[in-house]
């Protein structure tokens, strides 16, 4: 689920995961609360941040960064978190000799 506000408004995302937690059960499904993640991005984090929001009773974690289709996706829309994980992860296996190298992989 996505939300968007300006400065003045006021978060509706606890009755939009009420909504979805009663459209799963009417599917005959469960939502799983502690599997999902909140992530906040952009100014709102400047001001007051809207409350937690719960689904089936737990408390859904806030997150700072997440890995979304192999994309780690961060607050501040930045490629930081993303490029290093990429780096340690041609580290592990680079694809050519060179290429350990110039990303300065120490062997080993």
């Amino acid at each position: 689920m996505t939300e968007v506000l300006d400065k003045s408004a006021v978060s509706n995302m606890p009755s939009f995961a009420d909504e979805l937690v009663q459209q799963a059960t009417e599917a005959g499904m469960t939502v799983n609360g502690r599997k999902t993640k909140e992530i906040l991005i952009g100014s709102v984090l400047c001001r007051d941040p809207p409350l937690s929001v719960a689904l089936s009773g737990a408390p859904v974690e806030r997150v700072t960064t997440f890995k979304l289709l192999g994309v780690h996706v961060a607050y501040d829309l930045k490629w930081a978190q993303h490029v290093q994980s990429s780096k340690v992860q041609s580290c592990i296996a680079p694809p050519l000799p060179q290429a350990a190298e110039t990303l300065g992989c120490r062997p080993g």
